[in-house]
C-alpha cells in the first residue's frame, strides 16, 4: 500500500516538473529567482525529449510499482487521468522530437517577453 501511494506521488511530482519545464517561464515573470530553478528543468526536459533519455523517475516508479504488487484498486485517479498526460498511447521519437521542439519554441517566446519586460527603464 505504502509503495503505491509513493509510486503515485511520483506520478504527481513527474508531472509538475512537466509542467514547469512547460511553463516556468511564466513563473520567472513574477520571481526572477525561479530562473534558476526553470533553466535546468527546461534543459533536462529538452534533453530528455531530444535525445530519447529515461528520465530517472521514470524508473523509480516502475520500481516503487514493482515493490507494490497489484495491491489497491486497478484504475485510480492517477492511473486514469495523470498516468496517459505523462505516458500517451502512441508516442513516438518523432513525435517525442516535435514536442520538445514545441516546448523549446514556446519557452524562447516567454523568455523573449521576460528579456524585454526586464530591459524597460
Amino acid at each position: 500500500m505504502l509503495y503505491r501511494i509513493a509510486a503515485d506521488a511520483l506520478v504527481l511530482l513527474h508531472l509538475a516538473f512537466i509542467l514547469l519545464v512547460l511553463f516556468g517561464g511564466l513563473l520567472v515573470l513574477r520571481w526572477r529567482p525561479a530562473l534558476f530553478l526553470h533553466l535546468p528543468a527546461l534543459a533536462w526536459g529538452l534533453a530528455v525529449e531530444g535525445l530519447h533519455l529515461e528520465c530517472p523517475l521514470t524508473d523509480w516508479e516502475n520500481r516503487l510499482r514493482l515493490a507494490a504488487g497489484d495491491a489497491g484498486y486497478h484504475d485510480g485517479f492517477v492511473d486514469h487521468y495523470i498516468w496517459p498526460l505523462i505516458y500517451p498511447a502512441g508516442l513516438t521519437p518523432q513525435i517525442q522530437l516535435l514536442l520538445g521542439g514545441v516546448v523549446l519554441l514556446l519557452n524562447l517566446a516567454i523568455y523573449g517577453y521576460v528579456i524585454r519586460r526586464w530591459r524597460r527603464p
